[in-house]
C-alpha cells in the first residue's frame, strides 16, 4: 500500500473578484505521497463534496506542466518549493506527515481573484496580442533547410520560447512585473530572421501593453528566473531593455 501522509492546508477562499478573501483551514488526511499537489486538492474537494461543503476552486489543463494554468502560490512560493516544475508536477513527497501548506492564489493588480485559486491571467494575452507574433506575409512554408540560421540564435529563440505564460514570475516579484514573459515571447521571435521585419513595432507594442495592463516596473533581483518552471533566463530582460531603447530612439518615443 501506498505511503500516505496527512497533512493541514491554509487555503485562500474567496467568492469573486468583488467579495473579501481569507484563509480558511481544511484537513487533507490519509493523501498518497505518490499524489500530485492538485491530485491532493482532488481528493480534498471529493471529501468537501460528500460534507456538502464548498470546494476548492483551482484552474488546471493539462497537468502536464506544459499549459502553465495550475499556477499556485504555495508556502510563498510559486509552484512551490521543487525548482523546475510546475504545480501539477510538484508531488505529495515533498511535503511530511502534519504539515501546514499555504495555499494562495498567484497576486498582482493586473492578476485579479475570479474565485478561490483562480485569477484572471488575460493581460498577458493581450501583451500577446500586442506583439508576440509574426503578421507579414510570408508565403508558403518553405523547406527548413533553405533558412540558414546561426546555432547560438536558434538555441536562444528555443530557449525563450519554452515559456509557457503560467505568471510565476509576476507573482515572485515584489513588484510584479511581467518582464521575464515579456521579454522571453519577445526574444523567441527577436532571434529569428522571421521576427525582424517587426522587431521594433513588436518590442514597443508589448511594453505598451505591458504598462497598461498594471504590471510593475523589473526589480533587479531575479526572484523571476529562481521560480519559472521552464527556467527562462533573466538574460531575455536585458536583451529587451536594449532592443526597446534602440527601438524607441529610431521611432522617436519617449521613454522617461
Amino acid at each position: 500500500m501506498a505511503e500516505t501522509i496527512n497533512v493541514t492546508l491554509k487555503v485562500w477562499k474567496q467568492e469573486s473578484t468583488e467579495h473579501k478573501g481569507q484563509i480558511e483551514t481544511i484537513k487533507a488526511d490519509n493523501i498518497p505521497t505518490s499524489a500530485s499537489f492538485l491530485e491532493m486538492l482532488d481528493i480534498v474537494n471529493e471529501t468537501l463534496i460528500a460534507e456538502g461543503k464548498d470546494v476548492i476552486h483551482f484552474d488546471h489543463d493539462c497537468r502536464e506542466g506544459i499549459c502553465g494554468a495550475c499556477s499556485l502560490n504555495i508556502n510563498g512560493v510559486a509552484h512551490g518549493i521543487e525548482q523546475a516544475v510546475t504545480t501539477c508536477q510538484l508531488h505529495m513527497r515533498s511535503f511530511s506527515n502534519g504539515d501546514t501548506i499555504w495555499i494562495e492564489p498567484f497576486r498582482a493588480k493586473a492578476f485579479p481573484v475570479l474565485k478561490d485559486l483562480m485569477v484572471d491571467r488575460s493581460a498577458m494575452d493581450r501583451v500577446i496580442q500586442a506583439g508576440g507574433f509574426v503578421d507579414i506575409r510570408t508565403g508558403s512554408a518553405v523547406d527548413a533547410n533553405s533558412l540558414p540560421i546561426e546555432k547560438e540564435l536558434a538555441d536562444a529563440a528555443f530557449a525563450a520560447a519554452a515559456c509557457i505564460g503560467c505568471g510565476a514570475c509576476v507573482a515572485a516579484c515584489k513588484n510584479a512585473s511581467a518582464m521575464l514573459f515579456v521579454s522571453a515571447k519577445a526574444a523567441h521571435l527577436n532571434n529569428l530572421p522571421q521576427g525582424q521585419a517587426e522587431k521594433k513595432k513588436r518590442v514597443l507594442g508589448m511594453v505598451a501593453q505591458m504598462d497598461a495592463e498594471g504590471f510593475g516596473n523589473c526589480s533587479n533581483q531575479y526572484e523571476c528566473e529562481a521560480v519559472c518552471p521552464k527556467e527562462i533566463s533573466v538574460d531575455n530582460i536585458a536583451k529587451l531593455n536594449r532592443d526597446y531603447l534602440s527601438s524607441s530612439i529610431k521611432e522617436g518615443v519617449q521613454t522617461i
